[in-house]
Formats: structure tokens, C-alpha cells, sequence
């Protein structure tokens, strides 16, 4: 069975169990709907015996528990039964009306205001026992699925409250027995320790996680209190609940005191996952950022989008991986039998006659070792048409294959910028003509070292019929694309075609109006910012983001594969460790099976919620954007991210660290079946894991985020050595990851040398079949001339001062602004009372003598400063 909750509990696209290559291919329409509010219902993947009826939603939370976390359904279960029974007897929760039930909610709600901590525990699980589906008077998953989401009608109000409430915001500091907080199981006393005392915020954690989870998920067939619900919901998340503090800027807060070390003890998975929902929720997913940034450009005036990038993706074919020297070394020495003195095939007719499977031909120790020079090596070129003329040429005798097909054209429309074509502009003005803008033509070389106004007007008309290039202004403006005068017919037509495929980004319009605010900050006023929840969460992230996004990437390596274990690096296991350690190679197994599908989870959770607050801030503004990035580079996330797929990129999304009979809602309406060593080591009938799969396709996305545009982090990616790693990532034959890893090998091929294009042209020719076109882009080639590591310094440097003066302009209070009004007066700015500390005034005499008395007063300088 899928796991579908690696992907959030989507569903998985129809047939998608036929095959590796299938899934893969798959995959593109299935992450469609990752990161949106739309999820259908049709292959819910759950084991049911039921059919649910057709309001509710298939969510399969399973990743916020771990397995050593099984316990605790029952404990939950026996928290409620036991205050159910003291508030309504004779009844079951289901036998209630909706009054009746949201009065008992509320009588909860109340108790979690009460002194005694083990109380408070015992209300907490209640309330998580009916947000998890009230799972004891259900039959199959598809109930316990449909009773979660019912309750979350019923807990939508408390859960503002539970997101505003003590146990999150003030978390208890000093971190409790590791026997205690690890598992929060039992209520009482564990081996004699008091209870944690974060078991509390920990339950509702996963209360939160549950209501927003259920309440988020769309459908068509939504009764309409169900909309007004989950808009609420959205609304009184995305705004903040006290001033400048929205939800998800409490679960930064606690990401980085976990990081920190003045709160271990928090369960860093649940708050990750909690925090990329509650982002999700609140900013909206990939396709409701499709539909802001097209309403965008209406707003702006600008020209649609040439295509929806999410639909292209979905239609596109994964290739096949490049084909390693080893490997053609080995066929051939198979046919030397037959043809002892045959030279090597060229790469793109081995593909095409013996396509490899990557899921049965990994070579592990192979890809460990080769380098830059040899990856690739003897790989050779061919175009569509010798591909079409090798078909046909086979021998009658052998067994007919399958035609290769090939899309007719490009997936994508060719991109120009305006700085693409004033680029092109400036190189053919300095070639054709021989000046640059801003610079006066040579019309005095022409007529023997005489200025062009002294001419006679025989001159100058003979001057402008035979020599057009020589009669122009004096001086252009500096980004004039209309004046072609003096350049050949060709350049006409090339500027022409340019201007066709122009596209202004709305970053561009952003940027620009940002100068303008600059240059005439008086003139132009205040700029109106709209109020969005992105807008929000910006300013209360501003002065505290860097330690943030060190946060996540210190979590994030410290979750990673390649990751090896050091004194100093933080704990992310403490919440998954069993009170006791495990004795026998079963619980070893299930307990290796638990740790390595933790880290999974936490690496899915912080690239997927990077990626969201990446794509959100530019749209809102290119310089939050910039300012995310700057820091996330400052802080090595672009080595991060290489040193997380310099590992055996196959066996990482092929793992199978999952019990499925152990996944929430199974575990709590089926009996579980005796679990043995053979069980765990097969896994699951799944071929690949959906979750890692997931994470890779967001990392790779985040490091092209970085580096688009970027000529110093692109040169980190060449000094980082990422080539080979990049192109090992291509053995995975799905297209959305291939295009993703083909970009980041695109942006940095002039770097890489002649003998590397050479000997890598189907990884080449695959840049040109699958990723956009630049008109006037030289990436195949090395003639770039700006590559100068001074230039590189200067550009983030130049980037840094820009996003500073943004900052600084929109989120500094007024009185810091340099065009505040200042009170000349001497005698009310000496009659203000200013707030001095306390040691100041035991100290007084002492400062009066070291800084006053004892300083000679130098009054040349003071007159000439005057």
C-alpha cells in the first residue's frame, strides 16, 4: 500500500501502482496538488471495509506519530472515556447532537485552565481523542477519517484558543527526564519520575496539526458551513492573534529555542509538520499561487503567462539517465565475441536499443568513486534525426522494438529580459558602430578631426546619406531598444524577435518601483501596502529571521542521510527513543525502521515549508525574497543541500522505512498482526517512497531559487564540485526532478570547460530538450566574460544594500527615517526627559569625571566642524 502521507494525504494519481516507472512518471500530476487546497477522493489508498460517505476527506496523518508513540491511543481513549462518563452517562459520543457535543468541547476547553498539570494532561488527551475520530466506536479507517474531520466543525473555535493558550507560548524552560518527555505516555508517574512537563504543549501540538489538517483540505462537494469554517479558520490563523504575532511566528519561535538548547525537549517533528501546514493553510498552495500571480499581473498591466507551469510539468516524459562509462565498457566486452575489433557505440544507440531500468542497475560503490572526468566519458552525440535514421537501419531478423516517441517541440515558450536585449543592443552597437551608450558617435574622425556642429549642411546631409550611422544625437539614453539606426538588417530582425518573446516579471516592476522610491521618496508619498497574511508574517519574522533560517538548516543537516553523528549537533531523536532500549533484533529493527523515517519526515517538512516561504515572499516582493535567500546562502544552505545528494540517490528514494500496519488510522480499529524480523526487512509492496521523492524534488527547487540569476552561487555550485553529483541525481527517471537537476547543470556548463560539455552532449542535449530558452543565452558555450570573482562580491554586496534600504524604508518606525520632522528649539530638546538606567545614576559623578572634566576641550576643531 502507498504511503500517502508523504505527500500530505493526497491522492495517489490512478494506476499508479503498476510499476517504478509508472509512479514516476506519475508523479508530476500528483505533486500538482501538493501544496494546494484541492485533494480528490477517488483511490483514498486507506485500508476500509467501509465507503465513507462523500463529504469526507481521505487524511492520513500518520507522519505525526512516531511508532513508539503507539501507546498512547489508548491512553487518549481512556482520558476521555473516564471524564465522558462523569458529563454523560448512559451515551456515546456519536449519539450526541451537535449542541451537545460542542458543550462537552467547551466544558474541555475549560479544564485545560486548571492549576494541577496532570489535569490539564488528562483534558489535553481527551481533546486529542476526538480530533484523532473518537477511533473506539468505529469500524474501519474510512470512520475514524470522516469522525476527525466532524470534530474539527466542533473544535475550530477551541482551536484558536489552543493556539493562543499557555502550554505553547510559555513552554516550561528547564527540560524534563528523558524517560518522562520522550514518549509522554502514561498519566501518573513513569518509573517513579513526575510527568514532563511538556507533555501538555506536545498534545496540542498534535491537536493543532489534526485541525488544521482536516479543516483545510477542499472539495467541491463542501457544504457551505464547511466554507465559511475553514475561511474563519484561515483568517484567524493568518492574522495575527495578538499584535505582530500571527501562530506560525510562535512555531519559528520555538524552532529556534530548540535549537538553541534553552528547549530541548520540544517535539521538533510535530512542530515542523505543524508549521508547514499551518504555512500551507494560511498563504495557500502552489496552485493558489498560481492564481495570485496571474491576478498580479492583471493589477499590473502585464501580458499573461505564456503557459501554466504546473500543466507543462504534468505532461512531461522522464528521460533516461546517462549511461556510465563502466557500464559501456562492460557491453562491450560481452560482444567482443562477435566483433573483437568493433569501437564503442555511441551512447544514444545503447539507450535506444538496451533502455536500462535505474531501479535494477544501481551501482552504488560506482557512483561513490567517479569523478568529474570520468562520469561520462566516452558518452556520444546524436540529434533527432540520426535517431530517426538508426531505427530503420536495424536487421530484419531481429525482434521489432518499440519507436522512440518524441514530442513535437519544446515544453516551453523562450524567455528574453530587458536587460537581454539592451545587453544585445550595447555588444552590437560597440561591433557595428563602434560606441556605447551615453558615449558621442565619431563623427569627428570623419571629417578630418572637425566637430559634427561645425560641419556645413552639405556635409552633414551628405553624412547622414552615406554614412547613417555617424548622423545620431549626441547622447542616447542610456536604455534606448528603439534606436537601430546605422545597424544592419539582420540586428533589425533579431531585436524584432527579441521583443516578441520579452518578459517583464513582476519582480522587475517591483524593482523598478523600489527605485523610484529612492530617487523621489517625498514626491511619490508613502507606498500603500496591502495587508496580506504573507505581508504579515514578513514584519514579525524581519529582525529575528536569520536565526530562523539557521534554525531549519541546522535541523536539516543535522536530519540528513550523509549526516554523521557529532558531540555538538542538536538532538532531533529525543522524541522518538523508547523509554527503554531495545533488547532483541525485533525491536532494534522496528526502532532503526522509526529513527530513519523520523528524519525523513523532518527533512520533507523543512524543504517543503522553505519552498512555500520562498515562492510566497518573492510574489509579495523580490527583496523578501532576497533578503530569505541572502541569509540561507550566509548560513551554507547551498552546500547543505549538495552534501545531502552526494549519497546513493536511488537507494535514499527507493528506502522503505514504513510499517504500514502500524500507520494511524490502522493501528487503532484493526487488530495488529504479529510483526517478525523477515516482515520488517521486506517493507511494504511500495517500489519507491513517495516522502523522499518529495524532499529531493523540493531541494533541488530551493537550490535553483538560490541560484537563479546569481553569478557568485553559481560559481559555489563549480566550486562545490556539483556536477557529477547533480548528474548521478538523473539515474532517477522522473521528469520533474530531472528538469529541476538539469537546470542547476544548465546555469553552470561555461564554467565546467570544453572537455566536460564534450564528454557529457546527452546530458547536453537533454538541457536543450527539457529546460527554457533563453533567445540570446550562451550556456553551452564559455565565452563568458563576466565571470570575475570581484564582480561576484560586488554583486551581493550591491544586492545586500538594496534589500537594507527596503527594509529600512517599509519597517522602520518613522522617527528613524531620515525625512522626520526635527524639533530645532533648544529649550524643549534640553526639557525632555530622557529614560536613563538605574547604575547610571550610582555612577554619575564617575562618568561626569572621565568624560567631562577630564577631557580637554579642543576648540580649533569644534569651530571648524561648526
Amino acid at each position: 500500500m502507498l504511503n500517502l502521507v508523504a505527500l500530505g494525504g493526497y491522492q495517489v494519481p490512478a494506476g499508479a501502482t503498476e510499476g517504478p516507472r509508472d509512479n514516476l512518471r506519475a508523479l508530476p500530476h500528483f505533486l500538482g496538488h501538493v501544496g494546494t487546497s484541492q485533494n480528490p477522493t477517488r483511490n483514498l489508498g486507506v485500508r476500509r471495509r467501509g465507503k465513507p460517505p462523500p463529504h469526507c476527506r481521505p487524511l492520513c496523518p500518520s507522519e505525526l506519530y512516531s511508532y513508539t508513540e503507539e501507546p498512547e491511543f489508548g491512553t487518549n481513549r481512556r482520558c476521555f472515556e473516564e471524564d465522558f462518563r462523569t458529563q454523560v452517562r448512559g451515551r456515546r459520543w456519536l449519539e450526541l447532537d451537535g449542541a451537545q457535543q460542542k458543550a462537552y468541547v467547551m466544558h474541555l476547553l475549560d479544564g485545560l485552565e486548571v492549576v494541577n498539570r496532570d489535569k490539564r494532561l488528562k483534558v489535553a488527551r481527551a481533546i486529542l481523542y476526538l480530533a484523532q475520530g473518537v477511533f473506539g466506536d468505529c469500524d474501519n479507517d474510512g470512520d475514524v477519517l470522516c469522525n476527525s474531520q466532524a470534530c474539527s466543525s466542533a473544535l475550530r473555535k477551541p482551536a484558536i484558543s489552543l493556539a493562543d493558550s499557555t502550554e505553547l507560548r510559555y513552554p516550561p524552560s528547564a527540560p524534563c527526564p528523558p524517560c518522562c518527555w520522550h514518549r509522554g505516555v502514561a498519566v501518573g508517574t513513569i518509573s517513579g519520575a513526575p510527568v514532563s512537563p511538556c507533555c501538555p504543549g506536545r498534545v496540542l501540538l498534535s491537536v493543532m496539526y489534526l485541525m488544521v489538517e482536516n479543516i483545510r483540505v477542499e472539495q467541491e462537494s463542501d457544504p457551505p458551513e464547511w466554507k465559511t469554517c475553514r475561511e474563519t479558520f484561515r483568517m484567524e490563523l493568518g492574522f495575527p492573534v495578538r499584535p505582530e504575532e500571527p501562530f506560525a511566528l510562535l512555531l519559528f519561535t520555538m524552532v529556534t529555542k530548540f535549537c538553541s538548547g534553552h528547549a530541548p525537549h520540544f517535539p521538533m517533528k510535530k512542530v515542523l509538520l505543524l508549521l508547514w501546514k499551518v504555512l500551507l493553510f494560511t498563504l495557500g498552495g502552489f496552485e493558489a499561487l498560481q492564481a495570485m500571480k496571474v491576478r498580479k499581473r492583471e493589477e499590473l498591466g502585464l501580458p499573461p503567462l505564456p503557459e501554466d507551469s504546473i500543466q507543462v510539468m504534468r505532461s512531461m516524459r522522464a528521460a533516461s539517465p546517462p549511461t556510465y562509462c563502466i557500464e559501456l565498457v562492460e557491453q562491450q566486452q560481452q560482444k567482443r565475441g562477435h566483433r573483437s575489433r568493433r569501437p564503442l557505440m555511441k551512447q544514444d544507440s545503447l539507450d535506444i536499443y538496451n533502455e536500462r531500468d535505474p531501479f535494477k542497475n544501481d551501482e552504488a560503490g560506482i557512483d561513490e568513486e567517479e569523478g568529474d572526468e570520468v562520469d561520462g566519458g566516452i558518452e556520444g552525440e546524436l540529434d533527432l534525426m540520426e535517431r530517426d535514421a538508426i531505427v530503420p537501419a536495424m536487421p530484419a531478423q531481429r525482434a521489432p522494438i518499440e519507436r522512440v516517441s518524441f514530442p513535437k517541440g519544446l515544453p516551453w515558450a523562450p524567455k528574453v529580459r530587458q536587460k537581454d536585449i539592451e545587453h544585445f543592443l550595447e555588444a552590437s552597437r560597440n561591433k557595428f558602430i563602434g560606441f556605447t551608450l551615453g558615449h558621442s558617435p565619431p563623427i569627428r574622425a570623419a571629417f578630418g578631426g572637425r566637430w559634427a556642429p561645425s560641419l556645413t549642411s552639405y556635409e552633414m546631409e551628405a553624412t547622414r546619406i552615406t554614412s547613417p550611422a555617424l548622423y545620431l544625437p549626441s547622447v542616447l539614453p542610456s536604455r534606448d531598444t528603439e534606436t537601430l539606426i546605422g545597424l544592419p538588417r539582420p540586428i533589425h530582425e533579431s531585436v524584432k524577435t527579441l521583443k516578441q518573446h520579452k518578459y517583464i516579471s513582476i519582480s522587475d516592476v517591483q524593482i523598478k518601483n523600489e527605485e523610484e522610491l529612492e530617487k523621489c521618496p517625498m514626491s511619490l508619498g508613502e507606498e500603500e501596502v496591502q495587508e496580506t497574511p504573507c505581508e504579515i508574517l514578513y514584519r514579525a519574522m524581519l529582525y529575528n529571521l536569520p536565526q530562523y533560517m539557521i534554525a531549519l538548516l541546522k535541523i536539516l543537516l543535522a536530519a540528513a542521510p550523509t549526516s554523521k553523528a557529532k558531540t555538538d549537533s542538536i538532538n532531533i531523536l529525543a522524541d522518538v527513543l523508547p523509554e527503554e532500549m531495545p533488547i532483541t533484533v525485533l525491536q532494534s529493527m522496528k526502532l532503526g525502521i522509526d529513527v530513519n523515517r523520523h528524519k525523513e519526515i523532518i527533512v520533507k517538512s523543512i524543504s517543503a515549508l522553505l519552498l512555500l516561504l520562498l515562492k510566497h515572499l518573492k510574489l509579495n516582493h523580490i527583496y523578501q525574497f532576497e533578503y530569505v535567500s541572502q541569509h540561507l546562502v550566509f548560513a551554507n544552505c547551498i552546500p547543505l543541500i549538495l552534501k545531502f545528494f552526494n549519497q546513493n540517490i536511488m537507494s535514499y528514494i527507493t528506502a522503505k522505512n514504513s510499517i504500514s500496519v502500524l500507520d494511524y488510522p490502522h493501528c487503532t480499529v484493526h487488530d495488529l498482526p504479529e510483526l517478525t524480523a523477515e516482515s520488517l526487512e521486506a517493507g511494504d509492496n511500495n517500489q519507491f517512497c513517495w516522502r523522499n521523492l518529495f524532499s529531493c524534488i523540493n531541494l533541488l527547487r530551493i537550490l535553483n531559487k538560490l541560484t537563479k540569476w546569481k553569478h557568485s552561487r553559481t560559481m559555489m555550485l563549480v566550486v562545490f564540485k556539483s556536477a557529477p553529483i547533480l548528474k548521478r541525481a538523473l539515474k532517477v527517471k522522473q521528469a520533474m526532478m530531472q528538469l529541476y537537476v538539469l537546470k542547476l547543470l544548465k546555469i553552470q556548463t561555461k564554467y565546467l570547460g570544453r572537455q566536460w560539455r564534450k564528454s557529457n552532449m546527452k546530458t547536453m542535449s537533454a538541457i536543450y530538450q527539457k529546460v527554457r530558452h533563453r533567445m540570446n543565452d550562451d550556456w553551452a558555450y564559455g565565452n563568458d566574460i563576466d565571470a570575475r570573482p570581484w564582480d561576484f562580491q560586488a554583486e551581493e554586496c550591491t544586492l545586500r544594500a538594496n534589500i537594507e534600504a527596503f527594509n529600512s524604508r517599509r519597517y522602520d518606525k518613522p522617527q528613524d527615517s531620515e525625512f522626520a520632522p526635527v524639533d530645532n528649539c533648544l529649550q524643549s530638546v534640553l526639557g525632555q526627559r530622557l529614560e536613563l538606567p538605574e547604575d547610571f545614576h550610582c555612577s554619575y559623578e564617575l562618568w561626569l569625571e572621565r568624560e567631562v572634566f577630564s577631557q580637554p576641550i579642543r576648540w580649533e576643531e569644534l569651530l571648524h566642524y561648526q
